[in-house]
């Protein structure tokens, strides 16, 4: 299993929180820098073996400014898999100038017309389709749909690459809810995991053919390391 380190971008610095509370976040601690520098954080993450990293531009997915430069500035270390609140075609288009691959978020995507037009118009390998889910329940801002309804759709246009995310329960460090990899079997082969998940669950994802993960608190805490030896 690839394990992928999570970077959670807030006003030029690397933040860290609980199950999607933005407004409670705190600078990052992690064993990878001395300090919450997202760009030294990542330095450290490539002397120790990542080969990619995921990040969250939160400023930008909330609306309040972005922090793309440094983003443009990560990805010149790591190859960046943004999430900067993607919400149509033109977003995800400018996107592009600044990592290698662009994460559509059910969470900010404005309907599902303008996903199938990413999809028409880019490579497969530059986009990463997010199923966000809170509470057992889909996370849209715009789009009234249901997760069965989503899933449905995803098989329709049958993504590369498929971030499950459950914000419940990021940064919770309480596993990750193995439900959803059962309802999501069918794209096994395509999953990224995400959402709290704890070192005791590593082999038995490994072992569910689960190929990639996204691990943000355990990773920083020196809990999981970069490299299994599962």
């Amino acid at each position: 299993m690839e394990i992928i380190p999570v970077l959670d971008l807030m006003s030029a610095m690397a933040v860290s929180g609980k199950s999607g509370h933005r407004e409670t976040y705190q600078p990052l601690k992690s064993v990878y820098s001395s300090s919450p520098d997202p760009v030294e954080i990542a330095s450290g993450l490539k002397r120790q073996g990542a080969r990619q990293i995921y990040v969250a531009d939160l400023d930008a997915i909330e609306k309040k400014g972005s922090n793309l430069e440094l983003v443009q500035k990560i990805n010149h270390i790591l190859p960046v898999m943004l999430d900067w609140g993607v919400k149509d075609f033109k977003s995800f288009e400018f996107a592009l100038n600044f990592a290698h691959k662009i994460i559509v978020a059910t969470e900010t995507l404005n309907s599902l017309d303008e996903l199938q037009t990413i999809f028409k118009k880019f490579p497969q390998n530059r986009i990463v389709v997010s199923v966000d889910i809170k509470n057992g329940n889909l996370l849209s801002k715009e789009m009234d749909i249901s997760l069965e309804s989503f899933k449905n759709y995803l098989i329709d246009i049958n993504p590369s690459q498929i971030i499950l995310l459950d914000i419940s329960q990021v940064g919770t460090e309480k596993g990750f809810n193995k439900d959803l990899i059962d309802e999501f079997a069918d794209f096994k082969d395509s999953l990224i995991l995400g959402g709290g998940i704890v070192p005791s669950q590593i082999k038995s994802l490994n072992e569910n053919g689960i190929k990639k993960a996204l691990i943000g608190s355990a990773l920083h805490k020196g809990e999981i390391p970069l490299k299994l030896g599962i």
